[in-house]
């Protein structure tokens, strides 16, 4: 696994903009007080991972700040010789994933983008639970989803995950 300070070097050489640094800095943050919690309470959860992929979900912001950023940013992290556990949570991290149907409507290449395991499901909450650098509440979350003209099925998929990590 990589270290905290490569994946911020990967960030910068690879071209994101601090406020996108800043973004993946919060919410790797959040991911990692949420881990922590949930080893607290008896879950075996990967601290190190959880916060390294954090760090990296949003490297296709770099090229990219539509939908496709999770795809982009899956193949630039395969391309860079990544785990494939950190390359599953930056595919995974979008709400609380995407189906294989939906992604005919976004055109993104047909695949399953809804996150399974518990680490991929604690970047994506933490993800969804943070607004730029800050954090925000679900009242926030479900208004901003809405104005986003999120699908009813994808906010009920937020709202389940959110209910599956009990930390929001």
């Amino acid at each position: 696994m990589i270290t905290r300070g490569k994946a911020l070097q990967i960030l910068r050489d690879e071209g994101c903009s601090e406020k996108v640094i800043a973004h993946c800095i919060a919410v790797s943050e959040h991911a990692a007080e949420i881990a922590e919690k949930l080893v607290a309470s008896g879950r075996s959860v990967d601290v190190e991972l959880v916060t390294i992929g954090g760090l990296l979900h949003d490297l296709g912001r770099c090229r990219t700040h539509g939908i496709d950023h999770a795809v982009v940013g899956a193949d630039m992290a395969m391309q860079l010789g990544l785990d494939p556990l950190v390359v599953n949570i930056i595919k995974k991290h979008i709400g609380a994933g995407i189906t294989i149907e939906e992604t005919k409507e976004l055109a993104l290449p047909e695949d399953d983008y809804i996150p399974f395991t518990l680490e991929e499901k604690i970047v994506a909450h933490a993800d969804n639970f943070t607004s730029g650098d800050t954090r925000i509440t679900m009242t926030e979350l479900m208004e901003k989803m809405k104005k986003r003209h999120f699908t009813e099925e994808s906010i009920a998929r937020v709202i389940a995950l959110a209910e599956e990590i009990g930390i929001y």
